[in-house]
Order: C-alpha cells, then structure tokens, then sequence
C-alpha cells in the first residue's frame, strides 16, 4: 500500500471513529491547492535544463501551512499529496498553529553542481514566491535540501517582499535559524520515546535499541538515547549495518560515519546483513530511514516490544495488523518524528519577535510540546478505545474539522 492510500485510510477510520458529516469529510481530504511549475536554468556548461518544480498546499484551517521541499529525481506526486495531508494532522497533534503543505523538484541534487543548485532554487521561489509566505506557507528542508537551500529561497523571496527570515524554517543560524533545530527530529524522538516508556512503567536506561537509517535523525537519537543510558546494541544505513549486543560506542560509530560516509567498516560491532537489521533482538525499534520497510514480509519476525516511527510511514498497514496482534506497541510516525516540525515553529516565532532563545529554552519548550503531545493522544485512545495511531489521527483530524467548522466552511 503506498503512502497515500495508507494517509487516506488513516484519515478514514479516524473520521468513521469521530463521526465527522460525510461532506466535511470530503472536504478535509481534498488539498487546498497544488501547484506546479517548470524551472529552467543554464547549466554550467551553458545547455538549458529544465525540471518540473510543485509544491501541495493542503489545510490552512489552523494557520499557515508548513512542510518540507525536497530534491529527489522520483518525485512522486501522489506522494507528495500524502505528505502535505500527513503535515496537516502532525502540526494538529503537536498543537502548533499550522496546516500542511510539501513540495518539492524533480532533479537529481547529486548531478546538479552548487551553483546549478542555486539556480534551480531561485527559479523555483520566483515562480512560487506569491504563493507562499510567512503567514501563508512556510517551506522547510526535506531530502536532498539543506540550511544553504533555505538560505537561497530567503534571499529570493525576499528580493519581492523585503527581509522576510520567518518566510522558510531549518535556516544557517546566522540568517535567523534556531539553534537546536538540526537535533530535533532526533530529540523529540528521545522524548517521543521516554513519553511512552514512562507509561509502561519503564525509563530508557538499559533498554536495547536498533535504529535503522543513520542519517540526522537516526544519529542523533542514537546520541540522545545514548547520553540517557540506553544501549543502541545494532544500527544501519546505505552503506551496511553494525551490531554489537554489548552496546555499539556511540560517539566513536558517530566519528566513522562522518570519516567514511556510512556505517559500514566500522570496527566497534559486527558487520550484518543490513536487511535483516529490523529483526535483530532488542527492546526498541527505531526505523528512520524510509517508508515502508515493516510489511507483511518481516513483521512476523520482529523481537521489538515497541516501535517508534522516526521515519515517516515506516510500517506497512498488513504490517501494523500483525504486529499488534503480537502486542507489539507502535508510536506513530505524526507524534514520533513531530520534533522537527515543532522546532520548526520555534523558528519561525523567534523570527516573527525578532527574538532568540536560547539553546536550553528551546529543548525544553520542545519536551513540553511532544509530552504534552503524547498525553492528549492517550486521552483519544481512551476517549475510542483505539491504539496510538488511531488515537493520534482522531487527535488531528478532530482540531482540524473544529477548526474548520469553525471558521464556517459551508459558507
């Protein structure tokens, strides 16, 4: 099932559980606006290229829309739309006043040199800039995009609006960016996790933890947990996969990685399989690499207790059935990885005061959001009698048809 098939019946069963009117139902579901664009630049060697730029604009019932834009050569529309719907019911569970949106160009940034890169992004915000804004839509990075991409649209956007930092989040420090916002996804996975931990009556010191994908969120949740005294026992990316049952040496796997670009060759574990890292024993599972990668193949021989998505749309739904007949817990991905987007947030308020917080602030304003997060998810499940995705979805989409109504949208 792809990711917006699953998005959609996702959002189904949480409507038929909150018994939303079927019309508003409809409504809530079709994006609010997409858009598409044609960039073309002078490559270096002076040939034109073109690339198809888009972006989805999904709910702006709760405020400005937010979501990420990515550089990837398979950019899929359908995708894409599943995305921007998911940002919609994240932003509604984290309780920050945002809709969702995503987009994206079809390049590949591998190919492309710095100063083509540039190009391309400067074309892209040309053709969008009246179409996104501080109070409208705000992009943030996403695959192949970085703080240097967010730089770019800054400048360009601002060339038509004037100084407008608040415009785009995940922004060079030095232009307005948060700082804590590169370890926050990673964060509020650490957070996400003690949340659900303490509700089981458990804390974080001893448990043993995979971690699939050791890109910015994978490491640094590997660290955070790491610092708090869990055993990250096997860990993977592209490259290949380490285990070590004693505990892999964090900050020495953190200096390889960044040496060799990858995981693989590192002399602190035992080299494995990297397909056969989700089924390794351990008490957490953290996939944070790709979505998809539980289905029905592999959920039957996953040894986790609990499974917390820092990947958006990890588990497969012929998956997730199995798995919780195996009373394995899961912590969906629209809480698990909501840190980033949080942050986000902060981002784009101190940038509106034009005042800074500190680095402490910011985490800790972080753990109040994501735990508070948790705690309002626990109530809907008690409120429907549902597991935590459910809970979490009738959490969103529930704020998003109030707000909606609320605002008279058959008017």
């Amino acid at each position: 099932m792809n990711a917006l098939a699953a998005t959609n019946r996702n959002f189904k069963l949480a409507a038929r559980l909150l018994g939303l009117d079927s019309k508003l139902e409809k409504s809530l579901l079709i994006p609010f606006r997409e858009i598409k664009v044609e960039c073309t630049i002078p490559k270096d060697d002076g040939t034109l290229a073109s690339f198809v730029g888009f972006r989805v604009q999904h709910d702006n019932a709760r405020g400005p829309m937010k979501g990420g834009i990515r550089y990837h050569p398979e950019v899929d529309p359908d995708e894409v739309n599943a995305l921007a719907q998911l940002m919609t019911w994240k932003t509604a569970v984290a309780n920050i006043p945002y809709g969702g949106a995503k987009g994206g160009i079809g390049c590949d940034p591998g190919e492309l040199s710095i100063s083509e890169l540039e190009r391309l992004t400067r074309v892209f915000t040309q053709k969008i800039h009246d179409l996104i804004g501080v109070h409208t839509d705000v992009p943030a990075p996403d695959m192949g995009t970085n703080p240097q991409t967010m730089a770019w649209i800054l400048d360009e956007y601002s060339k038509f609006h004037g100084y407008s930092p608040a415009v785009v989040t995940g922004k060079p420090i030095d232009l307005g960016g948060s700082l804590g916002r590169d370890a926050a996804t990673g964060r509020g996975v650490l957070f996400a996790t003690e949340a659900l931990l303490h509700e089981h009556g458990k804390s974080i010191a001893g448990q043993r933890i995979v971690i699939q994908g050791f890109g910015n969120v994978g490491s640094w949740a590997a660290q955070l947990i790491g610092e708090n005294g869990g055993k990250v026992v096997a860990a993977s990316d592209i490259t290949g996969a380490v285990k070590n049952s004693k505990g892999l040496d964090i900050p020495s796997l953190l200096k390889h990685v960044k040496e060799n670009r990858g995981v693989k060759g590192f002399s602190g574990g035992d080299p494995i399989d990297p397909s056969s890292i989700l089924v390794e024993d351990c008490d957490i599972l953290i996939p944070a690499a790709l979505g998809g990668v539980i289905n029905r193949e592999n959920a039957n021989d996953i040894k986790a207790k609990f499974i917390i998505e820092a990947a958006n749309h990890p588990t497969d739904p012929e998956a997730y059935e199995i798995l919780a007949k195996k009373g394995v817990v899961i912590l969906p991905d629209i809480l698990a990885n909501s840190g980033g987007v949080t942050v986000s947030y902060f981002e784009w308020v101190q940038n509106i005061q034009g005042f800074m917080w500190d680095e402490e602030k910011v985490n800790n304003e972080l753990k109040t959001y994501i735990t508070k997060g948790f705690k309002d998810v626990k109530e809907m499940c008690k409120t429907h009698n549902c597991d935590l995705r459910m809970g979490a979805f009738t959490l969103g989409v529930n704020r998003v048809a109030r707000a909606t109504v609320l605002r008279g949208w058959e008017a």
